[in-house]
């Protein structure tokens, strides 16, 4: 008996049944973001080992623990989650910002814009442990606003907002939104020393990672999932005196813009991202209903990621969204489209399959979907096959409609039937694409 074979741990199938709700996500994310004036980019699934790791910072727990790397050898492409420096060939992408800005450094969009609207939706890859939102292989929707001229607390608030937007229009409406400003770069380094000195008196308290993240980047204790930690993090006073006077004003006008446009949030001091180059603004949108992993998205402002990377000293913020998170967050809120197809053409004998097929193209060449069985079976087989594809419309092909030189159309949702004549098909093909 030959070997069976299953898909890989920490990935999923997208089945037919699913697609549709896929695509409704994807047409109206694509709808929302070119209503905000961004236009689409594909990056590859895989880039340089060191761009991320510059990118994310070598201590991020993606960098040490996650990142899916390809390697060069004997056996192309061969992925592993220790890390190695054999892999010649690169990584997988863990997420979708660095890359955007790699093709944006590469392709000189800063000699032709001062400011480049950029989203893309794409498969991602990090290797988390498994668990229901949290896939090795997942999938996202981000937007990227980069140039010379993005250095506005306005266009902060316009991401926020396209990102709110997005979701409402994908039905969803418990969502919660958190904000917070993580200041400039000398900023950071006050915050980073204010904190190491905070928290010093309780380092044998914090769980083992943060001990060690209080030597790496003491950053990222304030985004620990671990119950102790968050507490003693709470229960720690902060302040935002570690702000200049100007970045206070920035965060300021940040939430001024979101209140006119009516967008609730929570200033939340604790929200930090756990990647290195965010500045400023940082935000995170979650929904309690998808429990323990409740992230449906998150993003920023990364003022200096451009010129780390290789390019020119220009400002950027975006966000990226989880789509499984969207679509398991959507369960029962949303419905996409009943129909699959439009038409389904019977053939009630084998010796009329020929006609049945000269017509499937026929109805296709008007623009109309449609399928049928290539084998013959009865009326009622064929009709089931016809209800679980969801048609419009059904097409009968029996011994007095060949006769006849016609068929019988019947209309699926409310049981009409009616003559055709062969002759008038078109005509009526195009009055039912009219209908659709």
């Amino acid at each position: 008996m030959a070997k069976q074979f299953f898909i890989p741990r920490g990935t999923s199938d997208i089945l037919p049944s699913e697609i549709p709700f896929w695509q409704a996500l994807e047409n109206t994310a694509r709808t929302i973001c070119r209503l905000y004036g961004y236009q689409e980019i594909r990056t590859p699934i895989f880039e340089e080992t060191e761009l991320f790791a510059r990118s994310m910072g070598q201590t991020s727990d993606v960098v040490q623990k996650q990142m899916l790397r390809v390697l060069a050898g004997p056996r192309d492409f061969q992925e592993t989650l220790q890390n190695s420096e054999d892999s010649l060939a690169g990584v997988l992408r863990p997420e979708g910002t660095a890359a955007i800005v790699r093709s944006y450094i590469e392709n000189d969009f800063d000699k032709r814009e001062s400011l480049s609207k950029l989203f893309y939706m794409g498969a991602m890859f990090r290797g988390e442990r498994p668990q229901k939102g949290r896939l090795r292989q997942f999938h996202q929707i981000g937007v990227e606003a980069i140039g010379p001229s993005s250095s506005s607390p306005y266009l902060d608030a316009d991401v926020i907002a396209l990102s709110v937007n997005l979701l409402k229009a994908c039905g969803l409406t418990n969502f919660k939104l958190k904000i917070n400003t993580l200041g400039t770069l000398e900023n950071k380094k006050a915050f980073y020393e204010l904190l190491k000195r905070k928290l010093q008196p309780q380092l044998t308290e914090l769980c083992e990672d943060c001990q060690q993240r209080f030597e790496r980047n003491v950053l990222r204790i304030l985004d620990c999932k671990n119950e102790k930690c968050r507490t003693i993090v709470r229960q720690t006073s902060f302040g935002r005196d570690w702000l200049t006077q100007d970045s206070q004003n920035y965060f300021n006008a940040v939430k001024q813009a979101l209140d006119m446009l009516n967008i609730v949030f929570e200033d939340d001091p604790y929200l930090v991202r756990g990647l290195d180059y965010y500045t400023h603004t940082v935000f995170e949108i979650s929904d309690s209903s998808l429990g323990s992993q409740d992230a449906l998205g998150a993003g920023g402002r990364y003022n200096n990621l451009v010129s780390e990377l290789g390019g020119p000293q220009v400002d950027a913020v975006g966000f990226a969204l989880g789509m499984e998170r969207i679509l398991l967050a959507q369960q029962g809120k949303n419905k996409p489209c009943d129909s699959f197809i439009d038409v389904f053409i019977i053939a009630m004998d084998a010796q009329y399959t020929k006609n049945a097929f000269l017509l499937l193209q026929e109805v296709r060449r008007c623009n109309l979907s449609a399928d049928m069985s290539y084998q013959a079976g009865s009326l009622k087989s064929q009709m089931r096959l016809a209800n679980k594809l969801s048609a419009r419309f059904v097409m009968i092909l029996g011994e007095d409609e060949i006769k006849n030189q016609e068929v019988t159309l019947k209309n699926m949702q409310n049981g009409m039937q009616e003559k055709i004549a062969l002759n008038s098909i078109r005509e009526k093909l195009d009055k039912l694409k009219i209908e659709r």
